[in-house]
């Protein structure tokens, strides 16, 4: 199936309110000089501050994305808790860690304030009054700020920070906004508010900010980097020797997590998985269950690999991240899980650099995967460069980031079928796949 251009590069090109004529006019008339010059004696510019605060039932996805990609644009990200334990569990059961709480850094001045979704979590975040206040004053003094999902309906609109704003949220909760301010668009700008729809446009939303405070070109380079469009000549994704992957019992899934591993694609698969419903197991090899993720997201794994190693599980996924897939390599009890998975028949897989594991234990001979472009290079078995997602009978591998959430809706298909995949990806508002 050819692929669509789920991500966008050109975020430049976003759907925007108007902005004042004077701000037009300072754009025009001010242009980003050709040579930029640098007092060698000057100190380098202040790192844009960004606030993301987090509560019980936060959904997961959104937070972790907006820290993980505005991270990787150079932002300085401080992820709070507005309750009163760093550890919070978000909306489909992952524990997040927050970095402090929101009291904390009540006095901080930040240039970004975004609020991810999700239930209960966006009543748990209008119920703060320290972030009331907070962005509050954030809309005050024109500083960015922004929500997504449940959030601009639930936290925005009691706030009054909605007056004036054309705005976007979830579709279960479009009907709370007034008609005359609600807008059917993945992203909408609205001066210095920014809105969008659920945990598959996050990646456009938090491309948005990075675009806002950086620029384009930094924001399409993220979008490569990212991997978050395949281009028109490749697939999103492609089956050879199909087998069939239903049980008769609710399918039991592990995913191996080490220091390093890429956050964004452990939360974005367990989520998913959850949704439809699989009972899925984070376990870690590390020492502790808690865990850092390769751009300092903290998480705290459900078992640690030596107890999850007592169950047997129907699907072994690794995922990628350079440092995380070097350290998940070197665990013994993993490595012998994989060998009988292999053995037994059952499925395994893994994602970005993950699938360099797999054939240095020899799973994947005779063999079609894809991988990270960084590392398929490496890889000697048949090779799909560019298709976002192989499957390859018990066997399924993604290539990175921008597929992570087309391999977790194959997997959903694969286990029970197409309804269940469409409505996972409804409700996450993410465009299923056309077979």
């Amino acid at each position: 199936m050819a692929a669509m251009a789920l991500y966008p590069l050109n975020y430049c090109t976003i759907s925007r309110a108007p902005r004042p004529s004077s701000t037009l006019a300072r754009s025009v008339t001010s242009p980003a000089p050709l040579i930029s010059v640098t007092n060698p004696s000057s100190p380098p510019p202040p790192k844009k501050k960004v606030l993301v605060p987090i509560g019980m039932g936060t959904e997961e996805m959104e937070a972790v994305i907006l820290v993980d990609v505005l991270r990787r644009a150079g932002a300085d990200v401080l992820l709070a808790s507005v309750e009163k334990d760093l550890v919070v569990e978000a909306s489909s059961g992952t524990r997040l860690v927050a970095d402090t709480c929101i009291a904390a850094c009540a006095d901080e001045m930040f240039d970004l304030v975004a609020l991810p979704g999700g239930m209960p979590g966006s009543v748990r975040l209008r119920d703060c009054e320290i972030l009331r206040k907070m962005t509050v004053k954030q809309a005050e003094g024109k500083r960015l700020y922004g929500a997504i999902c449940a959030a601009p309906a639930v936290v925005l609109m009691p706030w009054g920070l909605h007056r004036r704003k054309q705005i976007t949220c979830h579709p279960a909760f479009m009907d709370k906004i007034p008609t005359f301010r609600a807008v059917k668009s993945n992203i909408q700008v609205s001066g210095e508010l920014t809105t969008s729809r659920g945990p598959g446009t996050t990646f456009q939303f938090a491309l948005a900010f990075v675009e806002q405070l950086f620029g384009c070109s930094v924001a399409e380079d993220i979008g490569r980097m990212l991997l978050m469009q395949i281009d028109g000549v490749h697939q999103r994704s492609e089956e050879f020797n199909k087998v069939d992957w239903s049980f008769h019992h609710t399918p039991h899934v592990l995913v191996p997590v080490a220091h390093g591993s890429e956050e964004m694609e452990v939360v974005m698969l367990v989520d998913i998985l959850r949704r439809a419903k699989v009972n899925v197991v984070i376990a870690s090899v590390e020492k502790s269950t808690q865990f850092v993720g390769s751009q300092n997201t903290k998480l705290i794994a459900d078992k640690s690999i030596s107890d999850a190693s007592k169950s047997t599980y129907d699907l072994i996924i690794l995922p990628g991240g350079g440092a995380g897939a070097a350290r998940l390599q070197k665990s013994r009890i993993l490595k012998k899980l994989l060998k009988e998975q292999k053995e037994a028949g059952r499925i395994y897989g893994g994602i970005c650099s993950s699938p360099a594991i797999l054939q240095k234990q020899g799973l994947l001979k005779d063999k079609v995967a894809t991988a990270h472009p960084a590392v398929i290079g490496d890889l000697t078995c048949q090779v799909a460069d560019g298709t976002g997602v192989v499957i390859d009978g018990n066997l399924i591998t993604g290539r990175g980031l921008g597929s992570v959430m087309d391999l977790s809706l194959a997997i959903v298909r694969k286990l029970f079928g197409h309804s269940r995949a469409r409505s996972v990806a409804e409700g996450i508002v993410f465009q299923y796949p056309k077979f």
